[in-house]
């Protein structure tokens, strides 16, 4: 058996967890909690659990295909917990699980962040399209 030394060992637990790599665990899932919708979900059921229908109020925007398919996600991941009501008609209810919870004091914090600074984002972009004679994008 082969023996391997510290500085291998660090490099190997390095490749392990190193972000950009596609079969890093984080990678994995920041993939995930990056999608807009998953968000824009996440943030609707902070308040408590909703029907389709009103999550697809609350989620504007959002097409009822791209409203299903990520909400599956979320229930795939453990996020969101799917409930059904027998009744005429069928009455099915969305809520965060506590793992979905554990993540919203997190998407708080990103839009904190976000909300101080757009304008310094907004200045930064400015500055390099001026430099590039780039168009700004304001879309992005």
């Amino acid at each position: 058996m082969a023996t391997t030394t510290a500085a291998q060992r660090r490099a190997e637990e390095s490749r392990q967890y190193n972000a950009n790599l596609a079969a890093c665990p984080g990678h994995e899932l920041l993939a995930t909690l990056s999608d807009k919708w998953l968000t824009l979900i996440i943030d609707a059921l902070a308040d408590g659990p909703q029907r389709y229908a009103e999550l697809s109020r609350t989620v504007a925007g959002a097409s009822q295909k791209m409203l299903t398919q990520t909400l599956r996600k979320l229930e795939r991941d453990g996020l969101v917990a799917r409930r059904v009501t027998p009744s005429v008609p069928v009455r099915t209810d969305y809520e965060l699980t506590g793992l979905g919870r554990e993540l919203l004091p997190l998407q708080r914090a990103i839009k904190a962040w976000a909300e101080t600074h757009i304008e310094q984002v907004h200045q930064a972009r400015a500055e390099y399209d001026g430099m590039t004679g780039r168009v700004a994008d304001r879309q992005r």
